[in-house]
């Protein structure tokens, strides 16, 4: 598997794009406005979307990319979620208000979208001509919204993203268990300074970070993402004092990691 980091800030501005994720060539993992600085092909090319959960700066990206590249496929793109997301996203986005419905679009037995439910902890598999099966397993999260990390396991190793999340023991259960865990990107997305709004809003600032990572008991590498813009560098600082004994970097734009 190669995984590309499109956007992996908590806001915008610049160079700056949030959360998504471009695996080889066909599959996003969140669908933040990262997205929009593939070309018109490679838009074209994506066959599927796994979305942690539903909130804008991870989905954002997906009206557009049917709106503008929907009429070159020959098949609909499929959409990746846990139920309770599917249902956030029919009722306050594709809803002919805010974007239209393309399930319904050009009609219901065609459509340019289609969505896939999944569940935590069972596994979705792509077969790929190049790459061979891939397999994506939803993990548990704790958020303000119904949401979930992934599991990408190429066979040889795997890589962990959390998604947005704040404390909680489930996902280490089954993290602990990846015998070819390779890489974990997981966010804090606050300064200690804002814990309380950390736990309020269900994310992870360094300390709480700490206290998370003292759960893991294997020693891939550790990229951190979803820095808000005003702070990533504090955050950083604070996660490295917090956090010793690890193999701790930030997560970069462009990024790319092979396994």
């Amino acid at each position: 598997m190669r995984l590309r980091i499109l956007g992996c800030s908590g806001g915008i501005g610049g160079d700056l794009r949030t959360t998504s994720m471009l695996l080889d060539d066909d599959v996003l993992i969140d669908a933040g406005t990262g997205v929009g600085d593939l070309s018109l092909q490679q838009l074209a090319n994506i066959d599927h979307v796994f979305l942690t959960h539903s909130h804008l700066d991870h989905v954002t990206s997906i009206p557009f990319l049917l709106d503008t590249v929907g009429w070159q496929r020959a098949k609909p793109v499929t959409l990746h979620a846990i139920q309770e997301t599917l249902d956030i996203l029919s009722e306050h986005l594709f809803n002919w208000k805010l974007w239209p419905d393309f399930r319904q679009i050009p009609d219901a037995k065609s459509p340019l979208l289609r969505y896939a439910p999944v569940r935590v902890g069972v596994p979705v598999a792509l077969d790929d001509r190049r790459t061979g099966r891939r397999t994506i397993t939803p993990l548990p999260a704790n958020h303000v919204v119904p949401a979930v990390g992934f599991h990408l396991d190429s066979g040889a190793a795997s890589l962990v993203f959390t998604g947005d999340t704040t404390s909680q023991d489930a996902s280490w259960k089954y993290i602990n268990k990846i015998n070819n865990l390779k890489y974990i990107i997981i966010e804090s997305a606050l300064s200690d300074a804002e814990r309380e709004l950390a736990v309020i809003s269900k994310h992870l600032c360094p300390g709480l970070l700490a206290e998370e990572l003292a759960k893991l008991q294997l020693d891939p590498a550790i990229y951190v993402t979803h820095f808000k813009p005003r702070e990533a560098e504090l955050i950083m600082e604070q996660i490295v004092d917090r956090v010793p004994g690890r193999r701790l970097n930030m997560l970069e734009q462009n990024q790319i990691f092979e396994f």
